[in-house]
């Protein structure tokens, strides 16, 4: 590929066309993720635009994502936020330069100015001046089981955030929309907490030693052939630590000559990866396949910069659910097109894995697809399973190749006995292994409360986000002082939410995201619901423009009536 059409891509300039052949509009507030439209008749600005999938004979069943456009006036207020917050941070460091207000970053010593500097002034200038205004929202000690309900250590700040004091109080039985608990695992009874609890009699807490040398336990290996097993591949191989399975495996497998096509909304840890490896990136616009089609193209093509030898691998790294988008992939035509043009797959399934498909097996179990048509399956264990850890599963091949060559694999230490147990034994329950439906109907009630809880969020009025089965809800609030507020808000209604911002976000989409679980109930649901819609129409939050449905009991006729 030329880097002038690789800096086009990557800078956005590239012209899209819809499937009907005509341009497709950008208007800087638009989410550009829903490229694939059918031809059809005028839609009204208030309705969903939802996404449709490019080739709809690869798919088995609907595929529905909706993206919402932002509101022109909530967009202009959101910059001129952030720009009032800017101004006023030049201003408060100005201010901290005459010591008239006290500074409490840390800064280089006067003896020190003629060295190079150690703390980046203007890179902290976000720090100092927007994080520290909403930083109690982040960070917040729990003291108990992080499931459907937890106990949270009270604190206060004196200093505007810069520090806190803890007041010696708990606050109890807050409803947990935050975690990533999506199976309801994340629990201290039951069947995986008795199973952790004799795995530590049997083998301790820790291992001590890295899995070459004297850390390999016969529960590391049990571990391995049952998540073979479950994910339909020929072997597989177990880390200690999730974000270290993408960063440390990814350079493993390329290097420099070849190239690496990523989503734009990869996770930090997928980014990390590529960088370390040495390879040539190249960003492809989320979930947009003719965006990653014309780079294949353009790769095979053009090959290398200035040589133009052939390229040695391209590999294509995806996610199964993006966690701040709540999307999922469109992985029957990812697929589609790595067949046509040669090129290999890595699957991140971090956040999809336990969450989506029948048998809870992930993006690949939940289109229907055959496993072995994914090169390089990823996933971790802290999500669906309540445990730590990460897999890589594929051919025996390319797991052998990793046991000698990764560094994760080499010199990281071995997972930790209980945790081992802990995912063993939820997996089991998920595959019905356990001799109870238990798994089943975790399964089932996961994917009642998502659909549950994302009609209702639309039904208010609210944006949000992301596939309809998926359980990563986002819910946009847009505006920077708003994001302090709602979680706030919802605390004090005993709500734990979690909320994005800039620089995590685009700068106009700043969200909430609540992460549903197969623990919630529907009053736990119901009472959150509750929250939501009294802080959204206190914070008005509720900003779509789609037309809401209708009552039962009112009719088209009855209206026009009217």
């Amino acid at each position: 590929m030329t880097e002038s059409s690789a800096n086009k891509l990557l800078n956005g300039d590239a012209c899209h066309r819809t499937s009907n052949g005509k341009k497709s509009t950008k208007n800087g507030f638009v989410k550009n993720h829903c490229l694939f439209q059918q031809p059809q008749k005028y839609r009204r600005p208030r309705e969903k635009n939802h996404s449709v999938p490019n080739n709809s004979s690869l798919y088995k069943k609907p595929f529905v994502e909706s993206f919402e456009e932002t509101p022109l006036l909530v967009a202009v207020l959101t910059y001129m936020g952030y720009g009032i917050l800017t101004i006023f941070g030049y201003l408060r460091d100005f201010l901290r330069q005459w010591n008239i207000e006290k500074c409490h970053v840390a800064r280089e010593r006067e003896e020190q100015k003629d060295f190079v500097p150690l703390y980046q002034d203007f890179e902290n200038f976000y720090t100092r001046n927007l994080y520290m205004r909403i930083r109690d929202n982040w960070n917040r000690p729990i003291c108990s089981v992080p499931g459907a309900k937890m106990d949270l250590v009270e604190r206060v700040s004196h200093d505007y955030n810069w520090t806190f004091e803890h007041t010696g109080k708990v606050v109890k039985d807050v409803i947990n929309m935050g975690s990533y608990n999506y199976l309801g695992f994340a629990e201290n009874i039951g069947a995986c907490a008795d199973a952790a609890v004799k795995a530590t009699h049997k083998y301790g807490a820790g291992v001590s030693s890295t899995r070459c040398e004297m850390g390999n336990l016969d529960i590391h290996e049990e571990l391995e052939q049952l998540v073979a097993r479950f994910l339909g591949v020929e072997s597989s191989m177990a880390f200690g630590m999730g974000f270290a399975t993408n960063s440390m495996n990814i350079p493993a497998l390329t290097g420099k000559g070849c190239l690496i096509l990523s989503d734009e909304l990869n996770h930090a840890s997928l980014v990390l990866g590529a960088r370390l490896s040495g390879s040539t990136i190249r960003v492809f616009k989320h979930n947009n396949m003719q965006s990653l089609e014309k780079l294949l193209r353009d790769a095979i093509v053009h090959g290398q910069p200035r040589t133009h030898r052939p390229w040695k691998k391209i590999l294509i790294v995806v996610e199964g659910i993006y966690s701040m988008e709540g999307s999922v992939v469109r992985l029957p035509e990812v697929i589609a097109l790595k067949k046509r043009y040669k090129a290999y797959l890595y699957l991140d399934e971090a956040h999809s894995i336990g969450a989506l498909g029948p048998n809870g097996r992930g993006v690949v179990d939940y289109f229907g697809l055959d496993p072995k048509d994914v090169d390089i399956m990823m996933g971790t264990f802290t999500k669906s399973f309540g445990a730590a850890g990460g897999y890589i599963g594929g051919k025996k091949e390319l797991i052998d190749y990793l046991r000698t060559h990764s560094h994760s694999a080499l010199y990281a230490t071995s997972m930790s006995p209980p945790v081992a147990q802990q995912i063993i034994t939820s997996m089991k329950i998920i595959m019905g292994e356990d001799g109870t439906k238990l798994g089943a109907d975790r399964l089932r009630q996961l994917s009642e409360n998502t659909t549950y809880f994302r009609r209702k969020l639309r039904d208010m009025g609210f944006i949000i986000y992301g596939n309809d089965d998926s359980p990563v809800v986002p819910m946009m609030l847009y505006m920077p002082a708003k994001i302090g507020a709602f979680g706030r808000e919802m605390l004090k209604r005993n709500i734990g939410t979690v909320v994005v911002g800039f620089p995590a976000t685009p700068i106009i989409e700043s969200r909430a995201r609540f992460c549903i679980s197969a623990a919630h109930t529907r009053e736990m649901l119901d009472t959150a619901l509750e929250a939501i819609s009294e802080v959204g129409d206190l914070l008005q939050l509720k900003y779509s423009r789609r037309e809401q449905p209708l009552p039962s009991w009112m009719t088209e006729e009855s209206l026009l009536q009217d």
